[in-house]
């Protein structure tokens, strides 16, 4: 069985993140699926070796005293969450044999047999977030030409004269290239003359009975509750939230850094696992967020639920909630009028069939990686 090396933004951050751990395990789970052996690369990219997601508020976007404060009186929940996601990407995956940076990348063909690599999911193409990194954009030599993209990102990127040149030459390392969002395939097929389409987050390529199968199994609140998942603080969020669990008598499990909001009675929750991330979407009776993957799993599941704007997000949460049908579920300041209840049937047939023409993709992706 072939082996294909998986390359993306996952182990290594200043905060942990279940988007990029699922996205992840959803790309290695239909790599197999369609007969191959998948492999995560065990890769931190130059950009990301001094974070430390045990010291995160040095690299924190925020830092404000308010923010400090915030980061380091959820310390021993960060803690507890980062030891579950070690065990998440150790027994969940199968990894590299080895850790790879830019001065050993070069010896991973020979190292793990490897046949190509898939580039992706997430913001991998994201040059405000990670400059050009020679691995998420195959440009090591030992992945040039043996290389394809499936549902990369360059998320809220303004593309610039300076930076044109060194793109165009990056793209080129690919046999084909899937984007998650539409914004660039025009400007990235005017460069390339491969194979280049829209496709899914790798997440909607499985259905909410997989996910249950690495969900923790029971209930991990008693009460009827309302999720509360926030990548950044925003202060009209939390105040729809708690508008909305007080109208309708829920408790709020919340899912973020403001671990003071434990004395007005939110379940702080931010120590969740993977596993216990899922659990939390299933047995919600209502999700609030501002992540992007927070609405997908909102969907997967079912939820009622809505998303607030968020900076450097905006482009691929509006591009999902069109790919949904659901536009309208954006909120900017929590005083918009709109209908709660959501065609769930539509929703799913619309995914669907981007999920047919997506995995469609990357089997042709893979067998070019065979050539």
């Amino acid at each position: 069985m072939k082996k294909i090396g998986i390359v993306s933004y996952n182990i290594y951050g200043n905060f942990t993140n279940y988007g990029s751990a699922l996205q992840s395990w959803a790309l290695q789970q239909t790599i197999k699926f369609l007969g191959y052996q998948p492999v995560l690369v065990d890769y931190c990219p130059d950009i990301l070796r001094d974070m430390d997601p045990l010291n995160p508020y040095k690299n924190m976007w925020d830092k404000d005293e308010e923010s400090k404060k915030m980061c380091e009186l959820t310390m021993p929940a960060i803690r507890n969450n980062y030891y579950k996601f070690n065990d998440f990407y150790t027994n969940r995956f199968y990894r590299t044999q080895e850790k790879y940076v830019s001065a050993n990348f070069n010896d991973i063909a020979k190292n793990e047999n490897l046949t190509g690599f898939v580039c992706g999911s997430d913001t991998i193409f994201c040059m405000d977030e990670f400059g050009f990194d020679d691995g998420y954009y195959a440009n090591y030599e030992c992945m040039q030409k043996h290389s394809v993209a499936y549902a990369a990102s360059f998320g809220d990127s303004i593309l610039s004269e300076d930076n044109c040149e060194i793109l165009n030459n990056r793209l080129k390392n690919f046999l084909s290239i899937g984007l998650r969002e539409n914004m660039m395939i025009p400007y990235v097929k005017s460069q390339v003359n491969v194979p280049v389409e829209r496709v899914v987050d790798p997440t909607l390529l499985h259905t909410s009975e997989e996910y249950d199968d690495i969900a923790v199994d029971k209930r991990l609140e008693k009460d009827k509750y309302l999720l509360y998942y926030s990548r950044r603080y925003s202060p009209l969020m939390e105040e729809y939230v708690e508008d909305m669990a007080r109208k309708n008598g829920w408790k709020i499990v919340e899912i973020s850094l403001r671990v003071t909001n434990a004395e007005k009675g939110h379940r702080m929750f931010y120590e969740a696992g993977v596993e216990e991330f899922l659990s939390l979407v299933k047995y919600a009776e209502y999700v609030v967020t501002n992540s992007f993957h927070g609405i997908i799993f909102a969907v997967q599941y079912k939820k009622p639920f809505v998303v607030f704007s968020r900076e450097q997000c905006n482009i691929k949460i509006n591009e999902i909630l069109e790919l949904f049908g659901l536009k309208n579920r954006m909120l900017v300041t929590g005083k918009e009028k709109f209908n709660h209840n959501i065609d769930y049937d539509t929703v799913h047939k619309r995914i669907e069939k981007a999920k047919e023409k997506s995995l469609l993709f990357l089997k042709n992706e893979l067998e070019l990686l065979e050539e």
